[in-house]
């Protein structure tokens, strides 16, 4: 599960290598927590556990830092 590298704070951003198949994506993670955001466009794919409210702000992080992420799908995913 390589993790995206360069976001500070509490969510660690990840992929598995058996999802490349699917639309360009990113897992997120804290504690029991994850989600799942397609990212073209970003939209929320699943949740298990935030609450809305930190959905918004898991969404604030992707908006930010979606070149990086993309970047590291590619370099994941190819």
């Amino acid at each position: 599960m390589p993790t995206v590298k360069g976001i500070p704070g509490p969510y660690r951003f990840f992929f598995y290598s058996f999802d490349c198949n699917e639309p360009k994506h990113v897992h997120v993670q804290r504690e029991n927590q994850v989600c799942k955001f397609w990212l073209e466009p970003l939209d929320l794919s699943k949740n298990y556990g935030f609450s809305p409210k930190e959905l918004g702000e898991i969404r604030r992080f992707i908006k930010i830092h979606k070149d990086n992420i993309v970047e590291a799908w590619h370099g994941h995913c190819g």
